[in-house]
Order: C-alpha cells, then structure tokens, then sequence
C-alpha cells in the first residue's frame, strides 16, 4: 500500500492510494488515519462536526439565489430538481468513497484544474455577496448622510476582512479546527430560513415601494401573487447549475473524511446524508417561502428584495449581518480542497512547507478578491460555474472513475449507476452551458 502523509492532515493527509481488495484497504486506512491525528494531538472530528463542516461546504451563497430559480421554475418543479441533484449529489460521493481508497481522486490534473476553478468560483461569489451586501446592511443601522465613508465602500470592506478574517482562518493546519465556526455558519443559515419565513406576511401583495410622500405600486395585478406549480422560460436554464453548484461538496469530502473520529468509508456516508438532507430542508424552505414572498418579483439575490420593499427592519438587518457572517465562515473552509489541488498540480513531489502553504492561500485570496470586485452579476457565476465544474464534479468525474477502476461486472447496478450519472452530466452540463451562452449573446 501506498501512502502520502504530511504534517497537515488538510493539506497532504487525504491522498491514498492503493491496488488491494476495498476492505482490507479500508482496514490499513483507519490506523493510518488515527496515528496522523495522534501525532497532531487530536483525536480527530466528531460526527457532528463533520457534518456541521460539510454543511458549511454545502450551504452559502447558493441559497440566495433558490428562490430565483423558483420563481423560474415553479414550486412542484423545483421542488422535484432540487430532490434529484440531492439523491445525484449523495450518489456521487458514495462512488468517490468507493473509490477513494484505491486511487487519489485529486491525481488527474484535469480534475485538480477543474476543482481549482469551481472552489475559485464559489469563494468569489461568497466575496461578492459580501461586497455588495454589507454596505448596504451597515448603512441600514446608520442614520443621517454617510456617503463616502471608508466603512460604505464595499471593496475596502473586503478588503479588510479579506486580511483579518479570510487568510488567519484559512491559514489553519487543519479542517477540523473550523467545526466550531462552521456549527455558527449553520446556525445562522436556519435563522435565515426563520426569518424568510415570518417575514413572508410583512411584505403584502401586489408589491408596494415606499417613495418619499406615498406608496407606489410595483405589481397591479393581483395575478402576479399567485404561486405557479411549474414554471418554464429562458431563465430556467440557470436551475440545474444553480442547484449543483449549490449542493457541491465533493472536494471537502476527503478532507473532512480524513479528519473524522473512527474513520470509516460507512460512517462518512452518514456525514454526507445527513449534512445533504439538512442542506436540501433548509434550502427548500428559504426558496419557498423567499418564491411567496416576492413571486416572479424575486431578485436573483434574495437579499436585495429584503432591501428594497424593508428597509430599516430591524429583524432584517440582523440577519443579513447573520447571512453576510455565515457565508463568509464558508470560504476558509473551501480554501482546503482548493489550495491542496493547487499543491498537487505544481508541488507534489515537494514536502510539506508553511512558506509554500502561505504562499498559496495568499494568492488564492488575492485571485477570489479581483473576481468579487469586478464581477458584474453573481447569476453568471452561478449559471457557468454550475453548467461546467459542479456537473463535473458531482456527476461526471465521480461516475467516469467508478466506470474505470472497479472490477465489477458492467450490468452491475452500481456500474449502471456510474454510467447514468456520466452520460446525465455531460448531456445536463453541455445544454445547459449552451443556454446561458445563448441567453448572454442575445442580451
């Protein structure tokens, strides 16, 4: 059996690789897996902090854009898509625990390319979340004429929490060390859902924008408050992307697998199901009840709907501040499996360095901070990051490496399986890639 372990189990303690029967692999891995914890003084995750930091992988801005896609949709349709990329995205990650033990998943350099971009691209759409919002919510509990100030200027906001939150904490040796800020991250993102909820019946319908002497009507036919069950128009095609790149989890699993109390290839399936079916409740929910809220009015960010028929609620603005938190806990935790695919593509042969560590997270913030300040609109990061690199990793890399390294018979369910997974990616990836290439020309 073949081995690769460095001092940071995040950074070199999940690539494995052998060529023996599954369990007698599995059972050379868990002792492996306990003594690198043992000598970092840890006995690894616990099962709740596992699944608390997958949430976090799964759960950020994707949630602010569901209830666009909703709207696009309809509830009876979503409903249905967001279930099926759910059972694809927990299908998948059984195929890559299959096969993690017998090959390094991160080994391809096709594959480290593609999680580099996806993980680049979620950690600048949580950026530019953060850019645009947090100004917007500070000034919210200001009063009188704060134009200009340092502290309403949303690139030196980034900036700055760039430098003091983002680097330290993905600066850390470990995934495990962020379970705490992660069961937070959670926490935050379910009294979101709360509040979509209760604030469902502040905002009447027809909508209604406050001007400076009277209301003005934004909707005037009280058609538009009806909810649709299916729904299908030229904006559909961001649906797919959007629900993949929102449930994409599948380059933090080996990371948090590593670090998980009495490993095992069974236990960690547990994680994952319980962290997806989480995920997909709460996720449903926000996009439900955000859809009721503002029907086909509904912004492709939720939040600025909230800022516009609400401004000054004081519920509100506490949780957008909750939100903007939440989903900025979210990119330390994506700089592991981005930072380790990077080191895998140009220093693999090279043990592990803090110099070289740092060196490369620094330049994957400076790389996430210039795509959040000139990136127009976070529905493009969504569509193309979801048309292309989520559907490869949740549905065509995971079956097109089941397909070539397992023993099994082809007409095996699982192989079968595998084969589904590949030939839907490819085909839900190109067309709907070709959409939203489509839909930019002719805009």
């Amino acid at each position: 059996m073949e081995a690769s372990w460095g001092s940071g189990s995040a950074e070199r303690g999940w690539y494995i690789s052998a060529q023996q029967p599954e369990d007698s692999a599995a059972a050379e891995l868990r002792p492996l897996l306990s003594n690198e914890l043992h000598r970092q003084g840890s006995s690894g995750a616990s099962f709740g902090f596992s699944v608390f930091n997958l949430m976090n992988a799964i759960m950020g801005s994707g949630i602010l854009g569901l209830a666009y896609v909703m709207a696009n949709t309809g509830i009876l349709g979503f409903g249905f898509l967001l279930l099926l990329v759910a059972l694809v995205a927990s299908y998948s990650v059984h195929l890559l625990l299959s096969m993690c033990i017998q090959t390094a998943y991160l080994d391809p350099v096709v594959v480290a390319g593609t999680i580099i971009i996806q993980n680049i691209g979620a950690m600048s759409s949580y950026l530019l979340i953060i850019k645009t919002e947090l100004p917007a919510a500070i000034s919210e509990f200001l009063t009188g004429d704060h134009s200009g100030s340092w502290y309403l200027d949303g690139q030196t906001l980034l900036l700055i929490i760039c430098v003091g939150i983002v680097f330290p904490l993905a600066l850390l040796p470990r995934i495990g060390f962020l379970g705490y800020t992660s069961s937070l991250s959670f926490f935050f993102m379910v009294f979101f859902a709360l509040v979509i909820i209760i604030k469902k019946w502040s905002i009447p319908c027809p909508l209604t924008l406050k001007s400076v002497e009277e209301f003005f009507q934004v909707s005037n036919a009280t058609d538009d408050c009806k909810p649709t069950l299916f729904h299908f128009s030229k904006e559909s095609a961001y649906a797919v992307p959007t629900m993949a790149f929102s449930f994409l989890c599948h380059t933090s699993i080996l990371p948090i697998y590593c670090e998980l109390q009495s490993p095992s290839k069974k236990r960690m399936q547990n994680v994952t199901n319980t962290a997806i079916a989480l995920s997909f409740l709460i996720y449903f929910i926000a996009a439900l009840f955000g859809y009721l809220t503002f029907y086909d009015k509904v912004e492709s960010e939720l939040l600025r709907g909230y800022s516009k028929y609400l401004p000054h609620d004081v519920v509100v603005m506490t949780v957008k501040l909750c939100i903007l938190f939440a989903v900025l806990l979210t990119v330390p935790l994506i700089h592991f499996p981005a930072r380790k695919a990077l080191m895998m593509v140009f220093f693999s042969n090279f043990p592990f360095s803090w110099i070289c560590h740092t060196l490369i997270t620094l330049a994957l913030n400076i790389i996430i901070v210039l795509l959040a300040i000139y990136v127009p609109d976070i529905r493009n990061v969504f569509g193309v990051i979801g048309a292309s690199t989520s559907t490869c990793l949740i549905f065509v890399f995971p079956g097109l490496f089941y397909l070539k390294l397992s023993r099994e018979d082809f007409l095996s369910w699982k192989k079968l399986g595998a084969f589904v997974l590949l030939i839907s990616g490819i085909l839900v990836g190109n067309f709907t890639f070709a959409l939203i290439i489509f839909d930019w020309i002719k805009k």
